[in-house]
Parts: structure tokens; C-alpha cells; sequence
């Protein structure tokens, strides 16, 4: 990965696999796979004089379905989001 250095309190997430096959074994196929809503920040920004960051590199996170900004790097998908974006640590 290319090194990206989020913004103010701007947070980049490395989104989980889409799940591949249902609970009781079905395949999911490209086109019916839910968008993830849960990854793994890699980089946040420094925050802002009113927002000190509270999530850092290596903290899983869930985010909402429509959250942030998806970006393509060397053919690796990610999302960038502000912290306020995330609804926990998990």
C-alpha cells in the first residue's frame, strides 16, 4: 500500500472480506455480496482542535452501510471516512 496519511479526522479502513457463502453453506454470488460494514484502520489523521482521534492503526471497526469514500490503490480497495462515521471498536 501506498502511503496515504489521512487528514484532520479523517480515518482509512482496509474493509473485511464480503462473506463468500451463507450460515448454512449457500455461495454468494459477486453480485448479491453485501458491501462490508466492518475493517481494519490502517491510518488516521491527527484530529482536529475540537476532535481529538480516538481509533488508531490496527483497531477493527464496524462503520455504516454508506459511510465514507471508497478509493482504489494498486488495485486494493479501501475506504476513507471521518471518525464520526464509526459506530465502534470491536
Amino acid at each position: 500500500m501506498s502511503n496515504i496519511k489521512p487528514l484532520a479526522d479523517r480515518v482509512l479502513v482496509r474493509p473485511a472480506e464480503a462473506e463468500q457463502k451463507t450460515a448454512s453453506g449457500i455461495i454468494i454470488p459477486d453480485t448479491a455480496k453485501e458491501k462490508p460494514q466492518r475493517g481494519e484502520v490502517l491510518a488516521v489523521g491527527n484530529g482536529t482542535k475540537d476532535h481529538e482521534m480516538t481509533v488508531k492503526p490496527g483497531d477493527n471497526v464496524l462503520y455504516g452501510k454508506y459511510s465514507g469514500t471508497e478509493i482504489e490503490i494498486d488495485g486494493e480497495k479501501y475506504m476513507i471516512m471521518k471518525e464520526s462515521d464509526i459506530y465502534a471498536i470491536i
